[in-house]
């Protein structure tokens, strides 16, 4: 794979884990963040992050405080969040299952569920689970040549 190809990930999810990034590397901050602030930082459209801010909430990834002095906080620590939990609130896809719709195809599709998909979908939740918000983060500081911001206990 070269270095430009990636997964399909929509944009969506892109932005979804760009956005817990930035949380994560305000998670000490005294106030939430507003999505103004963040699309500003990220380049991302307001109503866009919108959407992307409901599913998070939706999933509990995310709190928002109501108010001139609202917005988004982290519901936990980064390192209590995976890439996993962020793309399966956003990434419906990711976590749907299909199957071959013609009858005749009956056989293959027990094949391919089982011989296939099962073993990538376990594959991809292990991989994902495994990546927390905190190593994202960790991981940019040190492409930015950033100390690390986050005080640890």
């Amino acid at each position: 794979m070269k270095e430009d190809e990636f997964m399909k990930i929509s944009a969506k999810g892109r932005y979804g884990i760009a956005a817990m990034v930035f949380l994560a590397r305000n998670y000490d901050a005294s106030s939430p963040i507003t999505i103004i602030s963040i699309s500003e930082h990220l380049g991302i459209s307001k109503i866009y992050l919108e959407q992307v801010f409901s599913l998070l909430k939706r999933s509990k990834l995310v709190t928002s405080i109501k108010g001139s002095q609202g917005g988004y906080q982290l519901s936990r620590h980064p390192r209590q969040i995976t890439a996993y939990d962020i793309l399966s609130s956003i990434e419906i896809s990711l976590i749907e299952k299909t199957g071959l719709s013609s009858e005749k195809m009956e056989s293959l599709n027990y094949i391919l569920a089982h011989e296939v998909f099962d073993v990538l979908d376990k594959s991809i939740f292990e991989t994902l689970s495994a990546i927390t918000l905190e190593e994202l983060l960790a991981a940019l500081n040190r492409e930015q040549g950033v100390e690390n911001l986050m005080y640890f206990i």
